[in-house]
């Protein structure tokens, strides 16, 4: 999964296609709090109206932070920008490393990316690995929750059938998530969605290759076939900087007759403390705003939500 995945836990999700540039309030609450996970680091205070570029701020001092995991080299991570030999190409494909971001093209000032949604308070890149976008997977793997003879169960009142997806328990803060982690360089994000979800729902390091083998046959199916993008684009995250930010991709893949995920054994595995078939309904109480992404994904199945209709938009 995510080398430093400890930190996973704080992300959160906010539908930030909806709102324009002038609603910016809206996606910076999570990436302006203190202090910086995992650190006693205080980020300067952003006034909500100076959180935009575009507002002039002659005097804003943010406070300058990359943790010592990310320094000391890791794998996963970018060298310092001034690094000897370290010439990144923003806003492309960079080797193996992709640089491009989901909200399109971001500016770069004195060698630094600057975060497309605005101020943090931070700067540096606190516990990313990249300079300018970060790139995460969540795979949202679902199924009709059914009786013993195999007949879907509708909710009582709403007469909508239920679905479930397959959730696990985090380690590190002990909520309820889906699974996901970071994109490995060269990799496409179709292979991260599967590769996460085998790590952490079904165990696969743990696996030997027989094992392995006959998990990606009966995999293959499901995630082969047609798939729904929940949500693609900037995550409002506590560890988001001035210069490093969180991007993730949302794909539901749904098994329609349940035949593919019935035969496959559930089984926590990397981050993950334990995992689970979870009935969905807007009372799931899921960490950051993946309870956004699942909402989508029940819309988009005509599944059951909520017991109160509220109004229709």
């Amino acid at each position: 999964s995510f080398s430093n995945s400890s930190a996973n836990c704080w992300s959160c999700l906010h539908p930030v296609n909806m709102f324009n540039s002038y609603n910016v309030k809206f996606y910076h609450s999570k990436a302006l709090t203190s202090p910086y996970p995992g650190s006693d680091v205080e980020r300067s205070p952003v006034p909500e109206d100076k959180v935009g570029w575009l507002t002039e701020w002659k005097d804003y001092n943010p406070v300058e932070y990359t943790a010592m995991s990310v320094l000391a080299g890791p794998n996963w991570a970018d060298p310092q920008i001034n690094d000897k030999g370290f010439s990144p190409k923003f806003n492309e494909r960079d080797g193996e490393v992709e640089r491009r971001s989901l909200k399109g093209l971001y500016v770069v000032v004195n060698g630094r990316p600057r975060n497309p949604v605005g101020r943090t308070g931070l700067t540096g890149r606190g516990l990313l690995g990249r300079w300018g976008p970060n790139h995460a997977a969540d795979p949202v793997v679902t199924r009709w929750k059914r009786d013993r003879s195999g007949n879907k169960i509708a909710h009582p009142v709403t007469g909508k059938n239920i679905l479930q997806f397959v959730a696990i328990k985090r380690r590190d803060c002990g909520e309820w998530a889906i699974p996901g982690g970071m994109v490995d360089p060269g990799e496409k994000i179709s292979a991260t969605l599967k590769r996460e979800f085998e790590e952490e729902a079904l165990n696969s390091l743990q696996k030997s290759p027989e094992e392995k083998a006959e998990l990606e046959k009966q995999l293959h199916k499901l995630f082969s076939q047609e798939h729904f993008v929940v949500y693609r684009g900037y995550v409002d995250d506590p560890r988001n900087t001035d210069n490093a930010w969180m991007e993730t991709e949302a794909v539901n893949y749904h098994d329609e007759t349940g035949e593919t995920m019935d035969n496959l054994l559930l089984e926590a595995g990397d981050d993950a403390g334990m995992v689970k078939w979870v009935d969905i309904s807007e009372k799931l109480k899921l960490y950051a705003s993946h309870s956004y992404f699942i909402k989508l994904v029940t819309e988009k199945r005509g599944a059951h939500w909520s017991e109160d209709p509220g109004p229709e938009c």
